[in-house]
């Protein structure tokens, strides 16, 4: 059986180029947020696993930040890695892999370990496992995605009526690829956890403090598009880009009809406003399996 992450983005469409152009930037206060509760903002040298990396828009971030990591960016999918590789990013070097096999022989190598909107594709106890073999004693793992509300869940408040009919699109033509807005990545964490504020992930030799530290909703965010822009973007979503002929044709009308409708908020010069939130979560390798206090890993989310 094939490892979540590589059978997954074997089976989606992604154009590396086009995934790269179009995908959305980190805030830097949600990365300087994610970076604090992972303990190595400020962290001159630390040692850091970007797992599936993806084009490296994470691992941009990451390389040019003050404190000069030394990181290691794993992806399984060639055009991807290809992509980030052609970066040449300072201290960054690449490698294929995935989270059942991180291409790592040493343990407790990284003081962190960052997936960056993609720990949906492998959140199981396999990859928790790995994870937990390659990280220090008391290294972090922590998690961030950029969500734009087209892509949300089904659940969450949208900002406006006609990005809740782009979701509904979206949800039209949903597949079995596991996604963040199937809510399904925190299970392999609350599966475990009990009523005591501290709780063991043990599966093997996996050991990580609970309940995870998150912040949901803290960080939206406002992006200025183009009609053509925001469809590029929002057709890097692996289920569109799949979409061919008569069924691609009929999508991109229905797509028309709700970004040419009259709620649609533009500025002054006719780019579309769109919004977006950017998630983290983190928690901690616990000391040979001792608790380490996780007071600072509460929900914090409003």
């Amino acid at each position: 059986m094939s490892p979540p992450l590589q059978d997954a983005t074997e089976r989606c469409p992604y154009k590396a180029d086009t995934d790269d152009k179009h995908r959305a930037a980190y805030p830097l206060e949600a990365v300087e947020d994610l970076l604090n509760n992972l303990k190595i903002s400020g962290r001159q040298g630390a040692h850091v696993l970007d797992l599936g990396a993806g084009t490296g828009k994470f691992t941009e971030e990451l390389s040019r930040r003050n404190e000069k990591f030394s990181i290691l960016a794993v992806e399984p999918q060639k055009d991807m890695r290809l992509q980030l590789e052609a970066k040449n990013l300072p201290n960054v070097e690449v490698k294929a892999g995935h989270s059942h096999g991180i291409p790592v022989q040493e343990n407790g190598v990284f003081d962190a370990v960052i997936a960056a909107e993609s720990f949906h594709w492998y959140a199981d106890s396999e990859s928790l496992d790995e994870i937990w073999r390659v990280l220090k004693p008391g290294g972090t793992l922590g998690m961030i995605w950029n969500i734009d509300d087209y892509n949300q869940t089904r659940r969450y408040h949208v900002q406006t009526e006609w990005e809740g009919k782009l979701r509904d699109l979206t949800w039209t033509f949903d597949d079995a690829t596991p996604r963040f807005r199937h809510e399904k990545w925190q299970k392999v964490f609350d599966s475990q956890l009990n009523l005591l504020p501290v709780a063991l992930v043990k599966k093997g030799n996996s050991e990580f403090t609970l309940p995870i530290g998150k912040e949901m909703e803290k960080w939206v965010w406002t992006s200025e598009l183009s009609k053509e822009d925001l469809w590029n973007r929002y057709s890097t979503l692996s289920q569109v880009a799949v979409l061919e002929g008569e069924n691609l044709t009929k999508f991109k009308e229905t797509f028309d009809a709700i970004v040419d409708g009259p709620d649609v908020e533009k500025t002054e010069d006719g780019m579309i406003l769109t919004h977006g939130v950017t998630p983290i979560a983190w928690t901690t390798k616990l000391l040979d399996g001792a608790p380490i206090d996780s007071s600072k890993d509460m929900d914090t989310a409003a």
